[in-house]
């Protein structure tokens, strides 16, 4: 019975201690009220940063935006071509280009190229970036180590970090150590302790420097303490010394790695990165300045097509109510009057559509120009384009366009680099070839320094070590070579020279098919100007023969002829709508091709008087730099020899001045006195010519499917009228042509026109910081 309930028992603590196992415990805490408001179960989520920005006046007060359903502004911003190339300048700090906005998605496209933008810290980025470690130093001597097999190649590396490679390293270490232990000799021996006891110190300090040819040198110091337990006149002399060396070591490359045109490499590198980056940075300027260019006359152009449209419109709608009363009296049909109808509708649409376009074209040069989307005012060009035949030399254009490209520059940039790794790469063949020496002064004494030399020469008791060094007792020199070729057959070394090679002809290559592309391209736009120049007075004459077709038409329909249906004379209409708009398009796209020879050519920042220039450095540089222009004048040139390394940079980018084209007065057409047979011209708006076309307003919708009741239709606060719209200028025709001749404009030998607000001499020229 007993054996039976011991063993029920113990069945029992098995399942309790079980089952308590199985229950793990949560730890208990004290002041525990139960919030967990602060636990987060998950790892990822989006997140705001903490970071202090504060944003632009042109983002926080940006007004809502004019559209077609809400029209109104409050003025007209009357802005020069030039006033706006100069505010693109001052307010890039990311350079901008439109060639990063799609039609639909500008602001995606513009959030997406931000961030890899151009900007006008990136030369003084590339200036002063840092790559890799600097060189090693040895820590049991405290001097650089003289051979590395490094890797030289033309990265991101600035120049001042290419340069630190030859400052001055300074190295100290010291250690302190005791000793406790037992030794295996006999008992007795006063020579050799069994129980031996000591401390030891030392201190070592040095400077390293390494000189352009590759050599390094060093001063060191190195300074030891001895102290232990073997007795004094058997195994010692003095219970403690100090021992100090000061020694100085050269160590010379006499192969692989020396002379100055190795050394120097990385340093050239370097400075090549920051041409580079200079170069990029002038090709952004250069594209940011013709996306101005090409938006603001984009804009010029909106604005005629929106005045087009609205006089198309106007017409439409007086033809529409002589419809209506004609209809009345039943001269005319219903059908006419829904063709006229038909026509209203559609210059209505077109009205529409051209404002909405000048709003976007508006938009996207604000965005050029670094100001807000909107401000309640709407910019309106001042500067009408010019209508002059420019004329350039061929032969200084494609010179212009090989020498001056920026894209051109960097590619043969790079070649320079290509041939600096290619020697670098053939230097590294060489062999290991290093001739090392040091000479060294040593002194020992019971003490290390005293105040008052006391004469006692160690090993005296009370001596110094550092009267023994000054001394001079104590001389020791030493000379060595160290050799290591590459490994059997050089493999990797020729490898690099190979690899090197064949990227010195890629980048050849690569030039001469950019120098070819160069020149189709500036071939194309040279052809587009003479093409654009064509057809803006074709476009011209067309709109004349449009104008008076209408005419004519007209005063049939008014005299009461059925001779001419009513279709015709609205399709004279149109087409004279379409004509003034493809000639406005037509000169528009002149001044863009001129442009963009000046792009291609590489004189666009000449052409708009901009000059890159460097910002200010502190007055120290400026003092050094003038302390080093005095040194190489008190030299002496050795016109014999040859330098090495050979010339990299052949100077800095001159610029070139360009005078104004001829617009205004100057480019108007000949009176019909002068030439004998004039063009016949339209009266238009009130204005007698159509010289006199005043630059359009923009118009609210209207919300009416029919006409307004008067001809003309409000704006929201008109301004004063713009500039008058002159009309183009030269074509070469055959005889009896309507065309008239003025003197064309050379851009190598310009005409200089001081009241020409296109280009005008008088005007501060813009620089950039």
């Amino acid at each position: 019975m007993d054996c039976r309930n011991s063993l029920a028992k113990s069945w029992l603590v098995i399942l309790l201690m079980v089952a308590t196992g199985c229950h793990p415990r949560q730890p208990f805490y004290f002041h525990n009220d139960g919030d967990l408001s602060h636990l987060i179960d998950h790892v990822t989520e989006m997140a705001y940063p903490d970071v202090e920005h504060a944003s632009l006046a042109e983002v926080t007060h940006a007004a809502p935006p004019v559209s077609v359903a809400d029209p109104d502004f409050d003025q007209f911003w009357d802005i020069g071509l030039e006033e706006c190339v100069s505010m693109a300048l001052h307010n890039s700090a990311v350079i901008r280009n439109a060639g990063a906005i799609t039609q639909i998605g500008f602001a995606d496209a513009l959030l997406n190229r931000t961030a890899s933008s151009p900007t006008t810290y990136d030369s003084a980025i590339s200036e002063s970036n840092t790559l890799g470690a600097p060189r090693r130093v040895d820590s049991n001597s405290g001097s650089v180590f003289l051979s590395e097999d490094r890797l030289v190649r033309a990265t991101e590396q600035g120049v001042e970090d290419a340069l630190s490679e030859f400052d001055a390293s300074f190295f100290s270490r010291a250690s302190m150590s005791t000793q406790d232990r037992p030794r295996n000799v006999e008992t007795g021996n006063v020579f050799n302790p069994q129980l031996f006891t000591g401390r030891n110190g030392s201190f070592l300090a040095a400077i390293s420097k390494k000189t352009a040819t590759g050599g390094v040198f060093t001063l060191r110091n190195r300074t030891t303490y001895t102290q232990n337990n073997i007795p004094i006149g058997l195994g010692r002399a003095l219970p403690s010394d100090w021992v100090t060396e000061m020694q100085i070591e050269v160590q010379y490359p006499l192969m692989r790695g020396r002379g100055a045109l190795i050394n120097r490499i990385p340093v050239t590198l370097a400075r090549i990165n920051t041409d580079i980056s200079v170069a990029e940075f002038a090709g952004s300027v250069r594209n940011l300045i013709l996306d101005v260019e090409n938006a603001y006359w984009d804009l010029h152009s909106s604005y005629h097509q929106l005045e087009t449209a609205r006089v198309a419109r106007d017409s439409a709608t007086r033809l529409w109510r002589v419809a209506i009363a004609k209809s009345r009296e039943g001269t005319d049909s219903v059908r006419d009057e829904a063709q006229v109808l038909e026509q209203y509708h559609f210059f209505s649409a077109a009205l529409e559509m051209a404002q909405s376009n000048l709003f976007d074209v508006e938009n996207r040069l604000r965005w050029l120009l670094g100001l807000t989307p909107t401000d309640r005012r709407i910019l309106r060009p001042s500067t009408n384009p010019t209508k002059a035949e420019v004329t350039f030399d061929w032969e200084t254009v494609k010179q212009d366009s090989l020498f001056k490209s920026p894209e051109l520059r960097q590619q043969k940039w790079r070649i320079k680099q290509a041939e600096l790794e290619l020697v670098w790469a053939r230097n590294q063949i060489l062999p290991r070839l290093n001739l090392f020496s040091s000479y060294s002064w040593v002194g020992a004494g019971d003490h290390l320094v005293n105040a008052d030399r006391n004469g006692l020469d160690f090993p005296a008791s009370g001596s110094t070590a550092f009267d023994e060094l000054f001394g001079g007792t104590f001389q020791e020199l030493s000379v060595g070579l160290d050799f290591q070729p590459n490994r059997f057959g050089a493999r990797r070394a020729r490898a690099g020279v190979r690899n090197k090679q064949l990227r010195l002809v890629r980048a050849k290559k690569q030039l001469e098919e950019m120098e070819l592309q160069q020149v189709h391209l500036i071939t194309n736009a040279w052809r587009r100007v003479k093409l654009q120049y064509s057809q803006s007075i074709w476009q011209y004459n067309r709109w004349i023969d449009t104008v008076e077709d209408v005419k004519i038409s007209e005063a049939l329909r008014t005299g009461g002829s059925r001779d001419l249906p009513l279709d015709q004379l609205l399709d004279a209409y149109r087409r004279k709508a379409d004509a003034r708009i493809a000639f406005h398009q037509s000169l528009t796209e002149y001044n863009k091709a001129i442009a963009l020879v000046h792009f291609y050519r590489g004189t666009l920042l000449d052409f708009n008087s901009i000059h890159l220039a460097e910002g200010p450095w502190p007055a120290k540089a400026y003092d050094d730099a003038h302390e080093k222009a005095r040194a190489r004048d008190a030299s002496y040139y050795l016109d014999y020899g040859s330098t090495r390394p050979s010339v990299v940079s052949r100077g800095p980018v001159e610029n070139q001045h360009f005078e104004a084209p001829i617009t205004g007065d100057e480019a108007r057409i000949i009176s019909d006195e002068a030439v004998g047979s004039g063009l016949r011209q339209e009266p238009w708006n009130g204005a007698t010519t159509l010289e006199d076309v005043h630059t359009p307003n923009l118009l609210p919708r209207s919300t009416s499917p029919k006409p307004p009741e008067n001809d003309h239709t409000p704006v929201g606060r008109r301004p004063d009228e713009g500039p008058d719209l002159q009309a183009p200028i030269r074509a070469e025709t055959p005889q009896n042509s309507r065309r008239q001749l003025v003197r064309s404009v050379s851009h190598e030998r310009p005409v200089v026109d001081s009241s020409n607000p296109l280009r005008s001499a008088s005007f501060a020229k813009p620089s950039l910081r």
